[in-house]
């Protein structure tokens, strides 16, 4: 009987550890502000949902990545500063605080990402954060 150590397909820590490294390099290129960078960690059909009605959710790499340009030109100096990274195989959840600024006033929101990870690609994304904070903060609907 084989019973899946040693082998990083089946073994859950080695799984545990691929997610966790890819949604490292994921926030990390957020940071970057690198578009390709970004579209290399998601996999070409790639989810990002959004929860929030201010968001805009797209399928597909390739629609990711134009819908970037718009995405880190509005949000100038964006920043996600992780508060805490939950990991369960392929599957991770990311509390974070974005701050970033939105036509030159200075924003700060809390969130949550869940992710899936596929190959040591991010698969699915769903972003919850707080569109009336955004108004609030911003003046802007």
């Amino acid at each position: 009987m084989n019973d899946g150590l040693g082998d990083p397909s089946r073994d859950p820590a080695a799984g545990a550890f691929s997610t966790r490294r890819a949604v490292e390099r994921y926030i990390g290129a957020l940071n970057r502000h690198d578009r390709d960078e970004i579209a290399a960690c998601v996999t070409p059909g790639f989810h990002n949902e959004h929860t929030s009605a201010a968001g805009v959710s797209v399928r597909g790499r390739d629609a990711y990545r134009e819908r970037l340009a718009s995405f880190l030109a509005g949000f100038e100096d964006l920043r996600y500063e992780v508060e805490d990274l939950l990991v369960d195989g392929d599957r991770a959840a990311v509390p974070y605080r974005m701050t970033f600024r939105y036509g030159g006033t200075p924003v700060s929101i809390r969130g949550m990402f869940r992710f899936r990870v596929s190959d040591g690609l991010i698969d699915h994304r769903v972003d919850y954060w707080d569109g009336a904070e955004f108004e609030r903060q911003t003046g802007k609907r």
